[in-house]
């Protein structure tokens, strides 16, 4: 049985122990629901989730066990001269024998793949079999013995409560371990990278060349990794995005939010988020056929050589991209703040635009602040725009019409492509990534600091 239908039965389990657990608490107090201590849908929700909890328990454990079982009984397997080879030709051969035994093709099998790969699919069959014994089984003992226990005395909704009170923590607790699990899976590998390339060639050196070096080059065996050019080139193309989307931005906020009547408000609003809803590889098309094109033949009629895929090309774009960040949480914000500060500054005879500008404006700036920071970190990690828009060079210039590229373009690149996952050339993206991360975390806590420590209490 698969894994989708078993949640599927799993499911119409719980609703039929829901219903008798209903009718078990009916029957119990004699039909007289007001002799229970909760109501009678609190028990059979308490049954219904002790059958779905164990079962689900059981096939999440079961899947997460399975594969590793499994796979080392493809390498019990596998004949002795192909264990001799690496690490990574055994990963491959397993790949391989996985992929046959769900009807998948592949060159170059060889006959104890096909047997291999037989074996491997009957082991998974029975493995999915007594995986859906053991969780139903499971299931049925525990949601049977809550409905025989079940008494008018027995406090269903607190137990409810405590389930559902578990569950959240769990789920926030996912959040924090996903993020804790990125972090490390990125500094393992980024360290290592650096047991293979020195730190100064990381962030000091202005020269990028990860390719394989041939005899007598510089940069021995691994060529050059050089970071500046990547991160130069990241922070002009968010400069340049940042001076077209704050302008744009708050001032689109400060018309929304005080001279729009409500009904262009209505509309506009909504039509000016939809620009953040549409996918980055359609700006990237955007730029690459409207914007750089008309970018180049400007500066050919003004006389100045503008390439079409540019840092101002993609920076413009950008730009354009992240405008609904800040406009419309700074619109939010500037809504939020009350109404007897405008009506105060207006009865002592300030203008509109004198109240905006230093009454509305400074309470909000908190807020205006976390807006821009949150549209900076966007920009800094954009980059389907910066491939179609400034290409995948790297330059290190000054010039905003010439070619850069930025450093997720260059994770996207190390990790594409036939490298080794341990050599330098695919571990480089991790310290990339791992430093972009240390950047834009940085740009959070300084955002929550300006937040904290300008932020405005009101009644």
């Amino acid at each position: 049985m698969s894994v989708s239908m078993l949640l599927a039965v799993v499911l119409i389990c719980a609703a039929v122990f829901y219903v008798l657990g209903n009718r078990r608490a009916i029957g119990v107090s004699g039909g007289d629901s007001r002799q229970l201590h909760s109501r009678p849908n609190y028990y059979g929700i308490l049954a219904a989730l002790w059958f779905a909890i164990p079962a689900i328990a059981v096939i999440v454990v079961w899947q997460v066990l399975q594969g590793h079982f499994l796979e080392g009984g493809i390498v019990d397997s596998l004949p002795p001269d192909v264990l001799e080879r690496s690490a990574d030709q055994v990963r491959l051969v397993v790949a391989t024998i996985k992929s046959l035994a769900f009807g998948g093709i592949a060159s170059g099998v060889e006959p104890y793949m096909l047997e291999s790969a037989a074996g491997y699919r009957s082991a998974h069959g029975f493995s999915q079999t007594l995986m859906s014994i053991m969780s139903l089984a499971l299931g049925l003992l525990v949601a049977g013995t809550t409905v025989a226990r079940i008494t008018p005395q027995t406090r269903a909704r607190n137990g409810v409560e405590r389930i559902v009170k578990a569950m959240l923590i769990a789920c926030a607790s996912l959040a924090i371990l996903t993020t804790a699990g990125i972090v490390l899976s990125m500094l393992f590998e980024t360290i290592n990278f650096f047991k293979t390339v020195p730190l100064s060639n990381f962030f000091f050196s202005t020269e990028w060349d990860p390719r394989f070096s041939s005899a007598g080059r510089d940069g021995g065996d691994t060529g050059q990794f050089g970071m500046i050019p990547l991160m130069v080139g990241t922070m002009y193309v968010a400069f340049v995005a940042m001076l077209v989307a704050v302008p744009i931005g708050l001032l689109a906020a400060m018309y929304l939010a005080e001279y729009a009547t409500p009904k262009f408000r209505a509309t506009a609003k909504p039509m000016l988020e939809i620009l953040a809803g549409i996918p980055t590889v359609v700006y990237g098309f955007f730029a690459l056929v409207t914007v750089g094109p008309f970018l180049r033949d400007t500066g050919d009629i003004m006389g100045l050589d503008i390439d079409a895929r540019s840092v101002m090309t993609a920076g413009i774009v950008m730009g354009i991209m992240i405008i609904p960040f800040i406009s419309s949480l700074s619109d939010d914000v500037i809504t939020q703040v009350p109404r007897s500060l405008r009506e105060g500054s207006l009865g002592l005879g300030a203008t509109k635009s004198e109240t905006i500008r230093k009454v509305i404006f400074p309470a909000a700036l908190p807020g205006i602040v976390g807006s821009i920071l949150l549209a900076a970190s966007r920009a800094i990690g954009e980059t389907m725009i910066v491939v179609m828009a400034a290409g995948v060079a790297a330059n290190l210039s000054g010039n905003p019409f010439e070619p850069m590229t930025t450093v997720t373009v260059k994770i996207v690149n190390q990790l594409t492509g036939d490298n080794e996952f341990t050599s330098p050339q695919t571990l480089v993206a991790f310290a990339l990534g791992m430093t972009l991360f240390v950047i834009t975390l940085g740009l959070n806590i300084f955002a929550l600091h300006i937040v904290r420590k300008y932020r405005e209490q009101y009644d």
